[in-house]
């Protein structure tokens, strides 16, 4: 009886790497196409005036910066990190052979090739949405191409992790990161972070509740945990902490709760100093080392701290390949729940 066969997919937006707008016209079109039909359905035209609208918009503004999005190169160094955890430590895998590889919902290669790629070879897919927070927006395109290719039989060949920001070995990671960046922070006066997440939309376009999960709940619990945790540790030193939302323009209301209120507030509230960590995002991007921090950039604090997301740390893929590991097993209880056979494909 020959092993079973998994293939767990990493995936993330993606941006891209090489700065043109011949790259970026297609990867605008494609976030327009699949992201906003969560939330509001358009006219083709207007997809694609949008589309070259934001790629004319992103490539000016990247290039006047000089910004290289580094997203997509850190996904695939945390694709192999994770690999790497599975080799070093094969008892993860147990009795099953595991192939790990990197997919993007905006840029190549794209998620939905390499689920139908994994159709073929494998008995099982493992989808690991890269952000912490699931909505709509997040683990919903996975979900929604998922179904696209399979059906609603998905289930009996394919899983996507949800919840990955409730876990507590998470929390204690993001903590010895955090501080482990910051030091010690024996500087005098009165010390302020902030905390960055993807925000959410509150309210439809009509002013009432939107028609998809859009995370706002969990988006919040996550930054009370959070909060609490950092407030509670032996080695904070910051004296108030913030939310600040990064979010987008179209379909509805967003969480007021922003990244540019939370550095006013502590600028009016005379903090010597500033700190930023992006704890809703695995990976920085052009939201996080690019919006946000030149949001920071800008603050007339005295004293500013950028401290970058955990990315590649061997701390987090070796706690990436755990949660993984475990997963795998609710994938196997799965596929015989919904039918697939274990040992023939």
């Amino acid at each position: 009886m020959r092993k079973r066969r998994y293939t767990v997919v990493l995936v993330t937006y993606g941006e891209v790497e090489k700065l043109s707008v011949r790259a970026l016209w297609p990867s605008s079109r494609k976030i327009v196409e699949v992201v906003t039909r969560q939330i509001v359905q358009l006219p083709k035209l207007l997809i694609y005036m949008l589309a070259d609208y934001r790629s004319a918009k992103h490539y000016l503004d990247w290039k006047l910066h000089q910004y290289r999005s580094r997203l997509v190169e850190i996904n695939r160094s945390q694709t192999r990190g994770v690999a790497d955890e599975f080799r070093r430590n094969p008892e993860l895998a147990g009795d099953v052979e595991i192939e790990l590889v990197d997919a993007y919902y905006f840029v190549p290669p794209f998620l939905e090739e390499v689920i139908e790629k994994a159709r073929h070879r494998s008995d099982g897919l493992l989808i690991v949405p890269m952000i912490p927070i699931e909505s709509a927006f997040s683990c919903g395109p996975a979900c929604q191409m998922a179904t696209d290719l399979l059906g609603e039989g998905h289930l009996g060949f394919l899983r996507v992790v949800r919840g990955l920001w409730k876990d507590e070995a998470l929390h204690r990671l993001y903590l010895d990161h955090l501080f482990g960046v910051f030091g010690s922070g024996k500087q005098p006066g009165r010390k302020g972070l902030v905390l960055v997440i993807h925000g959410t939309i509150v309210r439809n376009r009509r002013g009432g509740k939107p028609s998809v999960f859009t995370g706002l709940e969990e988006t919040f619990e996550f930054y009370r945990i959070m909060r609490d945790k950092i407030m509670a540790d032996s080695r904070n030193p910051f004296d108030e902490i913030k939310v600040g939302c990064l979010n987008h323009s179209r379909g509805g209301e967003w969480t007021p709760e922003t990244v540019e209120r939370a550095i006013g507030e502590l600028e009016e509230e005379g903090f010597d100093s500033l700190a930023m960590f992006p704890f809703g995002y695995f990976a920085d991007n052009s939201e996080t080392d690019y919006e946000s921090k030149r949001l920071l950039d800008r603050s007339s604090v005295a004293t500013k701290r950028y401290i970058p997301c955990v990315n590649d740390s061997p701390a987090f893929t070796s706690w990436l390949a755990s949660k993984i590991a475990g997963e795998l097993d609710v994938l196997e209880l799965q596929l015989r729940a919904f039918g697939a056979d274990e040992t023939e494909k």
